[in-house]
């Protein structure tokens, strides 16, 4: 499902990009264009930025099963999972600046500029990455040029992780031993694959084709202006739970450092490992705090979406504890 994702939004990137203009001038105008007078623009813009949800969706899936089942104990293969994790966030971000909206620009303005809480060498990255004083047009184009880059090194950061979890074999709910079991990948897998796929499928074109802007924010739909702030600024769905706990921080550079260790908590998850039976299917109490684990993100995403008030900020603070305990 995941490999199908990264095909789409690849496919569908490459035929925006035909149309794209990566200038602070052009580039809203320009994906107006694409979809009022291109054929099946519409369609190739909704799916592009459908797809990034869907994927996400498959990706967050993919990291719950691998922490229910333990298979977070193949080293290699985990680590380099999370490293293509921080690459599709990367890349997801810059591509949610490229249509250079107002979210589009007051996102871009307010992540980089977390950059800036670095001690001493914050304000020269930030003005290093910005090319000039602001967000401007050095800084469109080099983001436009990097969200066409990653998608090919994770790309190849996939086959690599194939490659390692190759080396061992996979893990299997039981947690035994299936060497005994296997069975030809064609035309029993191709077949289970293509269910997966038709569902993913479905859902995909129907959100697509019935509501495509529902995921999206409509402060986007405004072309960017440096002088007026939108009234929230927030990210896409699938990093509000990244960022609640960045907000619910009070220190800008605790803040960071609690955003990114929310994403690399999970790398010291093999480490942690001293059981008898790998999987937490058949110890109920590691079910239920993986289910409550579960919810706080849940419950996060939400806080994140909401205006920093007095209820959300509390909550924000005590989920976000709860999070890393």
């Amino acid at each position: 499902l995941l490999a199908l994702c990264l095909i789409i939004q690849i496919l569908t990137g490459l035929f925006l990009t035909m149309y794209y203009t990566a200038n602070i001038e052009m580039a809203f105008y320009s994906v107006n264009y694409i979809c009022r007078n291109v054929n099946y623009g519409w369609l190739i813009r909704t799916i592009h930025a459908n797809g990034a949800s869907f994927f996400f969706i498959c990706i967050y899936l993919h990291i719950g099963r691998g922490i229910y089942y333990e298979t977070f104990n193949l080293k290699y293969t985990w680590m380099v999972g999370v490293i293509i994790l921080f690459l599709l966030m990367a890349t997801a971000f810059m591509g949610y600046v490229l249509p250079w909206g107002q979210m589009s620009f007051w996102g871009a303005t307010v992540i980089t500029n977390l950059l800036s809480a670095i001690p001493s060498l914050g304000i020269m990255l930030v003005n290093w990455i910005w090319g000039g004083f602001a967000v401007d047009n050095a800084t469109l184009t080099r983001f436009y040029t990097f969200h066409f880059l990653l998608p090919f090194i994770i790309l190849m950061m996939t086959m690599i992780h194939l490659l390692f979890l190759h080396q061992t074999g996979s893990n299997n709910p039981l947690g035994m031993n299936s060497n005994l079991d296997k069975i030809p990948f064609h035309p029993f897998f191709t077949f289970k694959d293509l269910i997966g796929f038709i569902i993913l499928l479905f859902f995909l074109t129907l959100l697509t084709l019935t509501n495509p802007y529902l995921l999206g924010d409509p402060d986007n739909f405004i072309p960017a202006n440096p002088l007026v702030t939108p009234v929230h600024i927030q990210p896409e769905w699938y990093f509000l739970f990244a960022y609640a706990i960045l907000r619910s921080i009070p220190n800008k550079l605790g803040g960071v450092i609690a955003l990114i260790m929310s994403i690399l908590i999970l790398i010291i998850l093999p480490f942690t490992f001293n059981k008898k039976i790998q999987g937490i299917q058949f110890y109920p109490m590691n079910q239920i705090l993986f289910w409550f684990m579960v919810t706080i993100i849940i419950l996060l995403t939400w806080i994140g979406a909401r205006p920093v008030e007095n209820p959300y900020i509390i909550t924000g603070q005590l989920l976000t504890i709860f999070y890393f305990s």
